[in-house]
Order: structure tokens, then sequence, then C-alpha cells
């Protein structure tokens, strides 16, 4: 006899199962030292920056489009998978306590981030408005409450299949929030009430007109897999991961960069290149690393600058190292009547080219601030650094 509540519990349990396998490999990284120190370095900056708020600066708007951004975005783990559009589609009138229990564990799991936001952005409350942290827990509840009601709405927002209906959800329920963390934040007292009203009131509208609607189990399925799939990317940076999908994006506008030179020892110098822009998140984890480290470089002085330019360089260089075995399990470039030298040479070329951009990307940033001495130690370290990380550091990770 079927059971949903046993259904959910195994789903649960290979999904732990599933996800610590790889958390052993993340957190037993040399990655996470790297981190760690980042985060301290952060901190620190962070919280001399706080001191220096004067009570004009607008902390309810900043905190209000943060967490507003946060609470709008509420997904549903549901571990649907494939087959399920077969086997369970028959059964779902009786899956209402599956669902339920897929929606109460993705509440605690995303409550956890908004701790830690509301954590993160609580002293720059503190400091403008001279309240301390006492309202902290009241924060935390009310926040907790607005993610809860967000995540029934965009529940039932899922039953239309036109995904435009999904975007204008996803506008008005922001909108929405971030007027309701500015009340919040300003101590606007009752007028709290009114945009709370208007969520409850979205609420009510689409659970009526949902009523007699089904639930679109290949959009569910196709959204439980990308939110798996994002946490196989993290994971194949310490490890293989062989349920990881490719995804290829066109990126037209990147063209001019994959015109071919025609020669035998030029094959994989192309294949690489075409990888790097449209296979994979290769792409984006440059562009993110790229400008994450470039604001962080300019926001801070001194020496910190310099270092905080080679953990970057680092950390491009790690996260691309998946990239030479990207084609590992195809057959056809096995065939290629191409020496394995050849194939080394292409790819210590193009993340050496990644890491020189990224290099001089770095040193621009003093530049911005006339800090010549910096950019001028900023770029000598940046270059060597990718010299000793293509020809030495990465060359024997290939080889282990």
């Amino acid at each position: 006899m079927f059971n949903s509540e046993t259904l959910w519990k195994e789903r649960f349990t290979l999904f732990l199962k599933e996800t610590s396998r790889y958390l052993r490999y993340i957190f037993n990284g040399h990655l996470v030292i790297v981190f760690m120190f980042l985060i301290g370095t952060a901190g620190f900056y962070y919280q001399e920056w706080v001191k220096t708020l004067e009570p004009g600066f607008p902390s309810a708007w900043i905190m209000a489009l943060i967490l507003a951004w946060a609470v709008t975005y509420s997904p549903v783990s549901t571990f649907l998978t494939e087959a399920d559009k077969v086997f369970l589609i028959p059964l779902e009138e009786r899956l209402g306590d599956y669902f339920k229990r897929s929606g109460i564990f993705s509440l605690f799991l995303q409550a956890y981030l908004l701790l830690i936001l509301l954590a993160l952005l609580m002293p720059i409350h503190a400091q403008v408005s001279g309240e301390g942290y006492r309202s902290f827990l009241f924060f935390l509840l009310v926040l907790v409450a607005l993610k809860a009601l967000n995540m029934l709405i965009r529940w039932r927002v899922q039953y239309y299949i036109d995904l435009s209906v999904w975007r204008m959800d996803t506008a008005v329920r922001f909108a929405v929030n971030a007027v309701l963390l500015y009340l919040l934040f300003s101590n606007a007292g009752p007028l709290v009430l009114a945009p709370a009203l208007l969520l409850v009131l979205l609420y009510v509208y689409y659970r009526m007109q949902t009523r007699e609607k089904g639930l679109k189990w290949e959009q569910l399925i196709e959204l439980e897999e990308k939110r798996m799939g994002a946490f196989y990317r993290i994971a194949n940076l310490f490890t293989d991961v062989p349920k990881l999908k490719d995804r290829v994006k066109r990126r037209k506008w990147l063209d001019f960069l994959l015109s071919a030179k025609y020669g035998q020892n030029q094959t994989f110098d192309h294949i690489y290149r075409i990888t790097f822009l449209r296979s994979g998140d290769y792409f984006g984890l440059f562009a993110r690393l790229t400008i994450i480290g470039a604001v962080g470089i300019y926001l801070i002085d001194g020496a910190g600058q310099i270092f905080l330019a080679v953990i970057f360089l680092y950390l491009t260089g790690f996260q691309l190292m998946p990239l030479w075995g990207h084609h590992e399990n195809k057959l056809w470039t096995s065939l290629y009547p191409v020496a394995e030298a050849s194939r080394e040479k292409a790819f210590a070329r193009l993340l050496t080219a990644i890491l020189y951009l990224q290099t001089v990307i770095f040193s621009l940033m003093p530049v911005l601030k006339q800090d010549w001495a910096a950019a001028f130690m900023t770029a000598i370290l940046g270059f060597l650094f990718a010299l000793f990380f293509t020809n030495l550091y990465s060359k024997k990770r290939r080889q282990a």
C-alpha cells in the first residue's frame, strides 16, 4: 500500500547520503582554509566600515532589499526524479503529506540562510539606529514567518504553466517584501501590517485560482534537477561527480574569441577555449570571482589588496582545474592523432591566459585609487603566481 510519509523519508535519506558524501570532500579540502581566511579578512574590514556609519545612512533600505531577495527566493526541495512523471502522477492526490514535509524541510533550510544574513546586517542597524541587538530575535521571527508565507505563495504559483506568471509573481512579491521590511526596520509600527495583508490576499487569490489545477510535474522535476546540479557543480571542484550534467550556453557575443587556427597542434586549443566559454559554469566562475576580487581589492588598502589578488587568482585557477578532465570520458577526443603533450600545452596556455587577464583587471583597481606601488606589485606577483600555478602546481595536480 502506498504511503507518502514512507516515500518522503526514503527520498530524504537518499538526499542526506548523497550530499554528505560530497560534503566530506568539500570540507576536507584546503580550499576551505582559504575561504575561512577570506571570511575573516572581510569581517575585519566590514567591522571597521560599520564604525564609520552615521545616523543618516540608509540602513533600512539596504537591509530591506537584501533580505527581500532572500525571502522572495523560496523554492521547495521536492526530491522528485525523472521517473516520477510516470509512477507518481496517478497518486498526486495522495501526496499532500509528502509535499507538506518537503515544504517544512525547505523552510528550516532557508531559515538558516536568513539567520546568517540578518546576523551580517544587524551591526549596520545597531550602529545607525542606536538600538543595539535587542530586536534581533523579533526580526528573525518576522523573517521566518514572511519566508513561510512566500513559500506558500510560490508553491501555488507553480501550478501555472505560463512562466510569465512566475516572473510577475517574483517581481510583485519582491516589491511587497521590500516595503514590508523597510517599514519593519524603520520602526513604522502597525503600518507593517498593510503589506503583510497584501501577501495574505495574494496567497488566497492564487489558492482559489489553482484549486482545479494539477501539479506541473515536468517543471517541478526540472527545478529539482537545477538545484541538485548547482550542488554537484560545487562538489565537482573537489572530486569527480558522475551525476553532473553538462550545460551549454551559446554566448554569441564571445564568438570573436573562438576563431579557429588551422593546424594539428591547435586541436585542443580550440576545444578547451570553446569549453571554457560555453560549457559548464567555467566562464561564470571566472566572471564572478573576477568581479568579487576586483571589488574587494578596490575597497581595501595597503598590502591587503595585493594579498587578496593572489588569493583570488588561486581560487580561480583551482576552480578551473576540472576543465582539464571535462572531456575525459568522451571517446572521440582519444581518437585524435594528437600527442598528449599537445593537450597539456593547450590547457596550460588557456589557464595562463585566463590568470593573466585576471591579473590585469586586479592591477587596474589600485590604479583607480592612484596607488601605483600596489598596482605594480599586484601585476608582478600576479604574473609570477600565474606562471607558478600553471607550470608547477596544476601540472602536479594533473599528474597525481
